[in-house]
């Protein structure tokens, strides 16, 4: 009896109606409507053992990360009930979600695919063959009491993430790191347990179990919260252009889990503690920070660190303790006996014979479907358009940004390097100004186009096509040269009106005239900036020049 079916909603709106949990401390008693939930939490134990001052400063930290990646898929891993975010609870839900007896898994193959794509993405060895396991846990959002997991055997083993991020003095530096990543499983998702304090209640939603994850293990190559974060943006980015996980934090479809300890280097890694559940890569950064700097103060106090999970609070900036992980918990992982080994193959040539080749996935068709990554994106922008790395970064980065700049250069006269300036300072500027995205911009790519052709032919200067570009921003609508003759922001050419204006500004500056004629060049952009003043910015600077070297000289 296969569960990819959830038909017969009359029924599945009885079945998965909000189940009711009642929260105490200790587990008492357990029946149909009443589950009881237990919680605990520790706090680091001093000993009075004295350190020396310093050995705050001596230690590093080591931070690891266990990522979970919701797959970008429209049916759940195991089962067809649809994926789908802010849905009504419990209206999403197959008879496998809900873990009624006679049920049966049976694998979606875009989330295998999903997970093949992504580790050839992250330079990872993808297993042909791969098994699915059972891991036992009680969880109130966990009807099965279970998830079926891939723990002996995942699809995809030893890659590695290239990140980058900006680091030094200034923060103007470009810093490459490399974090290895061990593994690459799938694995269903719990339900979600909706807390009632003031009734004392647990109401469960299970539209989310069963829903495809792939969890991604890095080793502990980081060493800040920086780096984390920056390796988590990273990550989000390739999953985001391979199309494989929509990588929303707020909504919950890229959870992060991070191991943090703190050691000298040389010895052996100290205790470490996970903090659970970080849902953002700022927050990501804040949490790793806070915790290896508390650590570092635990042991210069003469305590030990407890082997517990934290969480972190956004508001107070700190990790709390929710449980401790001493005792090392029993998850019974068994083979998983209702799926069969997962198999994937290299080439049409490696398969059976007698088996349809369009029905398995094919690794080198997945090869050839991969997209450009963003770290060769990344190269390439610096390399075609010789612009500064740390600019890279931000197109790449800022989503739809890279095919705005793009563009606008193709349809543009400007250099590259001059359209960077206009995109990074003017367009970015309004839309951080105003909280707006690159495709809400009311000035399109090819409108800012066309105003730098119009400043590259010498009609407006550079401070006059600011002032265009603002009053495009209000009335997206209007042509270039409409509102360069509507603000009278042509440029003045006309050598007797600058001679006129040039004397002018060279007679009410006597002091930095003397200035110049002693041997100070530089002051000559003083009057320069006087002259377009007079001007409001209409003057054309390369005759105004001209003029105030001869007047000056």
């Amino acid at each position: 009896m296969a569960a990819s079916s959830s038909g017969n909603s009359t029924l599945m709106q009885k079945l998965c109606t909000f189940i009711r949990f009642k929260s105490v401390r200790c587990v008492s008693q357990c029946n149909a409507s009443i589950r009881t939930v237990c919680t605990s939490g520790s706090t680091c134990q001093l000993q009075p053992k004295i350190q020396s001052k310093s050995v705050s400063s001596q230690l590093r930290g080591v931070v690891g990360l266990e990522i979970h990646a919701q797959i970008q898929a429209t049916s759940k891993l195991f089962a067809c009930s649809r994926v789908a975010f802010c849905s009504p609870p419990n209206s999403s839900v197959a008879f496998l979600d809900a873990s009624l007896p006679g049920t049966l898994p049976v694998l979606n193959r875009r989330c295998v695919e999903a997970a093949v794509i992504t580790g050839l993405a992250l330079n990872c060895t993808i297993n042909r063959k791969s098994l699915f396991d059972r891991k036992h846990y009680f969880y109130a959002d966990m009807p099965a009491g279970y998830q079926i997991t891939q723990q002996r055997l995942p699809i995809a083993v030893n890659g590695s993430l290239t990140y980058s991020y900006l680091g030094g003095k200034k923060r103007n530096q470009v810093l490459s790191r490399c974090v290895r990543i061990k593994q690459i499983q799938l694995e269903q998702d719990s339900g979600k347990s909706l807390h009632d304090d003031q009734r004392s209640q647990t109401l469960i939603d299970l539209n989310r179990a069963g829903v495809g994850l792939m969890e991604l293990v890095m080793e502990a190559d980081m060493s800040c919260g920086d780096e984390a974060a920056a390796a988590v943006r990273e990550l989000q980015l390739i999953l985001q252009t391979l199309g494989t996980c929509q990588g929303n934090m707020s909504e919950g479809q890229l959870r992060v889990d991070a191991n943090v300890s703190v050691h000298r280097p040389g010895e052996p890694l100290g205790v470490r503690t996970e903090v659970k559940n970080i849902n953002s890569a700022r927050y990501v950064a804040r949490a790793i920070d806070y915790e290896i700097q508390r650590q570092k103060e635990v042991l210069e106090n003469g305590g030990i660190i407890v082997n517990e999970t934290r969480a972190f609070d956004s508001k107070s900036g700190t990790t709390i303790p929710m449980r401790d992980k001493e005792g090392l918990q029993d998850y019974r992982f068994m083979p998983e006996p209702n799926l069969p080994p997962l198999f994937v193959y290299e080439d049409e040539a490696s398969v059976p014979a007698g088996v349809d080749p369009t029905q398995l996935v094919m690794i080198d068709r997945l090869k050839a479907e991969l997209p450009e990554l963003p770290g060769v994106r990344r190269a390439r922008l610096v390399e075609q358009y010789k612009i500064l790395p740390e600019h890279s970064f931000t197109l790449v980065n800022e989503d739809g940004l890279m095919e705005y700049f793009e563009r606008v250069v193709w349809n543009t006269k400007a250099e590259p390097r001059k359209v960077i300036g206009w995109v990074m300072q003017e367009l970015l500027g309004n839309l951080n100004q105003q909280s707006l995205k690159i495709a809400q911009s009311p000035v399109s790519p090819e409108a800012l186009a066309d105003l730098l052709n119009v400043l590259e032919s010498g009609h407006i200067s550079s401070s006059a096509a600011k002032v265009v570009f603002q009053e495009m921003w209000k009335a997206p609508e209007k042509a270039v040269e409409q509102l360069v003759k509507e603000l009278d922001l042509g440029l003045v050419s006309d050598r007797e009106k600058l001679l006129k204006i040039c004397q002018k500004v060279v007679d009410t500056h006597p002091e930095q005239v003397q200035v110049i004629r002693a041997g100070n060049k530089k002051v000559l952009n003083k009057l320069m900036g006087a002259v377009q003043k007079e001007t409001k910015g209409r003057a054309d600077p390369v005759q105004v020049r001209s003029i105030l070297e001869e007047m000056t000289s």
